[in-house]
């Protein structure tokens, strides 16, 4: 059944402001409220994960992509953030993506979309339910 091993993720944060927090990540350092908020952290992820996973579904289909654009939209009610009653769920109520492909040739976009969208692990995290536990130290 596939290779088992996994790949373990361990990124911290400091509270910079009310606002801004010091992220730390194995690869580097960021800080989510300076240049953008965390949602938008969050749907760059998407297009950022599926840009990677197109462009190796690309390769291991011999597709070569010329260029790809995608575009993500969604809605958030911050009611339940701010403490305020809402019928709404505190997060994204859900995310439309658009994807734009050009390939050299002939190539099986709806193949190549299929194989994406059943390999990107970002939009799978957000399709699917994932386990969160917060604890205090």
């Amino acid at each position: 059944m596939g290779d088992s091993k996994r790949t373990h993720y361990e990124v911290s944060a400091s509270r910079v402001s009310p606002h801004r927090s010091r992220v730390t990540t194995e690869d580097g350092e960021f800080v989510v409220g300076h240049d953008v908020n965390p949602v938008e952290y969050l749907l760059g992820s998407v297009l950022g994960c599926l840009n990677s996973t197109g462009t190796m579904v690309a390769r291991d289909m011999d597709i070569d992509i010329v260029s790809l654009e995608a575009t993500v939209e969604g809605d958030v009610n911050y009611a339940t953030y701010l403490g305020k009653e809402s019928e709404d769920r505190p997060g994204l109520q859900g995310l439309d993506v658009s994807l734009s492909v050009e390939t050299e040739g002939d190539a099986d976009l709806d193949a190549w979309l299929s194989a994406v969208e059943e390999r990107c692990p970002v939009t799978d995290n957000v399709g699917h339910e994932t386990g969160v536990s917060v604890t205090l130290d």
